[in-house]
């Protein structure tokens, strides 16, 4: 099928109901191996990404199988850095059906869009605020024994509010083990795909920490390490090269972060980071050594008010290569050149003739052989007598391998110093042995080794300690943190705690205190923020607007305008009520609004012992109404009575009663 059939095929599915529930809108993105869809699940009115897999792979029945267990899979990983899968199906329509998925909808643009906007280079603190959320989204896969296989720009989501999330979990995999594919071909984008995947089709956790370190190399400098006029001569880049350093395009680069890059992209997938977690402890640790902050991620202008999910997008595509089943070798050593007799074969030209010899000469040569014989019995003798002398001195040279576990470090070392040998040690938690005792030594008590010799010492670290969690670290951080010093990290919601200054979601403080031995494995219970306390909403009734307002203000609030009401208690423009009321119990997230509702009510004069003219003028001023009873009318007339009396508070508009004389 070609790529015009396909855009043909995938424009005619805007407006298209997929098993009766899922409206598709609008064209996302098109890419190797499907095409994303805005749309709209009519059933909960939620708005939705729908990717639609080609139609190669929507005919084959074992892609479509392994498509729905990626799918499930995929939905069971719940983690803030993960684009949400909400549900798969199959539509069988009248001419051709499609396999799709339903995902969460992101807003904002691609890696590739953001490194593109910024000319290629991000900002060290930018692209380390990109590579955590990543790896963080890697890790949780990893642990739910889930492997991405196409870590690229390209699936690296950025939100308008600036979060970070990675898509496409197992699409990969279900091709490339459906029966679309053969043995000798591996999906994958080829700038990003790790030796092992080009050599084999293996992938584990190692390959994803590969293309991830790809992915940040690409972020420092502005390109990937490779590029080529084919796929296979970049596929064939990955396995016969290694990745340069980053700092030879980036002079300036850290050499903390240039060696992360230069260890996630080790040909040998052995001396990489084992897991994403490891590369992404890696990478925190280094960025806390530099002092280095994450940063917001910005989405660009141009994108801000653009839908966008091509976690499969043109470029670069998810692709199809042939396998390389053995790299090329490196150039043989050169060969020496030996003289060899050629073989006698029967023919004339290689058949000689053997001359009759004297009988003289034949008896020299017998006594010669005889005495060669004896002189070489002699030798062998000797050979003998030598080697087996220097069998029994060597024994002196050979030494048992002293008692060392159980002994202190000190003492261990002291006592291979007394045999003559040398220990080479390394640290492990262990807990029953205390800190500093040896655990173990290679080889055992009592092994003869020759004098000289190293002895593996193991040395026991004790149990493990909390580590030392600052306070404001991220919960993801510190989680990493705790697993890093062989605990296993805990967050009970119910011991969250509000405080003033830790913002929501960081860690506040861990249970047991830090420092505190825990045996390997256990439990260490992270108090995670959960905001500034909520505060009540202060009694500004009966106060002017204007004090009203400075009084909520420095209370952390934002006052607004909930307009007037009439009130008889109130004085006009003071305060009836707020909204939230008085005693509410608001937490200060940002400056929570408060509505304050005042008093339109005026209060009426006295208007008794003046002129009715004065009373009118006064009235007028005010919005009220002024009914005058008098026997005769007349200029000058003086108010004996009034109603309501002066004092009295009462609705704009109202009518006050007067009696003139």
């Amino acid at each position: 099928m070609t790529s015009e059939t396909r855009r043909g095929r995938g424009a005619s599915l805007v407006g298209a109901m997929l098993e009766r529930r899922y409206r598709v809108d609008a064209l996302i993105a098109r890419g190797g191996m499907s095409t994303v869809y805005r749309g709209l699940d009519t059933r909960l009115d939620r708005p939705v990404a729908i990717k639609v897999m080609d139609a190669q792979y929507s005919g084959d029945r074992s892609f479509v199988e392994r498509f729905e267990r990626e799918a499930r899979a995929a939905a069971k990983l719940h983690h803030p850095d993960i684009v949400a899968v909400y549900d798969q199906g199959v539509d069988h329509g009248a001419d051709e059906d499609h396999v799709f998925l339903v995902m969460q909808l992101v807003e904002g643009c691609t890696l590739r869009d953001l490194i593109m906007d910024r000319g290629g280079r991000l900002p060290l603190a930018m692209a380390l605020s990109v590579v955590e959320p990543v790896l963080s989204a890697l890790e949780a896969a990893h642990r739910a024994e889930m492997v991405h296989r196409d870590v690229k720009p390209e699936n690296v989501l950025i939100g308008t509010d600036g979060s970070v999330k990675v898509a496409d979990f197992g699409l990969v995999r279900a091709a490339a083990e459906a029966g679309t594919t053969s043995g000798s071909v591996i999906l994958g984008t080829v700038a990003y795909l790790s030796p092992e995947q080009v050599t084999t089709g293996a992938a584990d956790a190692r390959t994803d920490v590969y293309a991830a370190g790809i992915v940040l190399y690409e972020m420092l400098t502005g390109r990937p390490p490779y590029v080529g006029d084919t796929a296979l001569s970049v596929a064939y880049r990955h396995v016969n090269d290694d990745v340069p350093p980053p700092v030879e395009l980036v002079p300036d680069l850290p050499p903390a972060i240039n060696d992360l890059v230069v260890r996630a992209t080790r040909r040998d997938p052995a001396q990489r980071p084992q897991s994403a977690e490891a590369f992404l402890a890696e990478v925190q640790r280094a960025r806390a050594e530099l002092g280095i902050s994450l940063v917001p991620v910005p989405v660009p202008e141009s994108a801000e008010s653009t839908t966008l999910m091509p976690a499969i997008s043109d470029d670069p595509p998810t692709a199809q290569i042939p396998a390389v089943q053995d790299a090329p070798p490196p150039p043989a050593p050169p060969q020496r050149t030996r003289a060899m007799l050629r073989p006698a074969t029967g023919d004339d030209d290689y058949t000689q003739e053997m001359a009759p010899v004297p009988a003289g000469p034949v008896r020299e040569r017998q006594r010669g052989r005889r005495t060669v014989a004896v002189w070489t019995a002699i030798v062998l003798v000797l050979a003998a007598l030598v080697g087996g002398a220097a069998f029994w001195l060597g024994m002196g040279s050979y030494v048992k391998v002293p008692k060392l576990a159980g002994e202190t470090e000190a003492t261990a070392q002291q006592a291979l110093t007394t045999a003559d040998l040398t220990g080479n040690v390394t640290r492990e938690h262990d807990n029953a042995v205390p800190e500093g005792i040896v655990i173990s030594s290679n080889p055992g008590e009592g092994a003869q080794v020759r004098t000289g010799s190293t002895v593996d010492l193991v040395v026991s670290l004790g149990k493990p300690k909390v580590p030392n969690i600052a306070e404001g670290t991220p919960l993801a951080e510190a989680e990493s943190i705790i697993r890093n010093a062989k605990l296993q990290p805990k967050h009970d919601e119910s011991a969250d705690q509000f405080h003033t200054s830790v913002p929501e979601g960081r860690v506040i403080s861990v249970d047991p205190a830090p420092g505190t031995p825990v045996n390997i494995s256990g439990e260490v219970t992270l108090i995670v923020s959960k905001g500034p306390p909520p505060v009540p909403v202060p009694d500004v009734r009966g106060m002017s607007r204007d004090d009203a307002f400075a009084t909520l203000s420095n209370a952390g609030f934002e006052p607004y305008d909930l307009g007037q009401e009439f009130n008889s208690d109130v004085d006009a423009g003071h305060v009836i009520r707020t909204d939230p009321e008085t005693g509410t119990e608001v937490r200060l997230v940002g400056r929570p609004r408060v509505g304050v509702l005042v008093s339109n009510a005026v209060t009426v004069p006295s208007f008794t012992g003046g002129t009715v003219e004065d009373a009118q003028r006064q009235a007028q001023e005010l919005g009220l109404q002024l009914e005058v009873s008098a026997l005769f009318h007349r200029e000058g007339m003086t108010i004996l009575t009034q109603y309501p009396f002066g004092g009295a508070r009462v609705q704009p508009g109202s009518t006050i009663h007067v009696t003139a004389f």
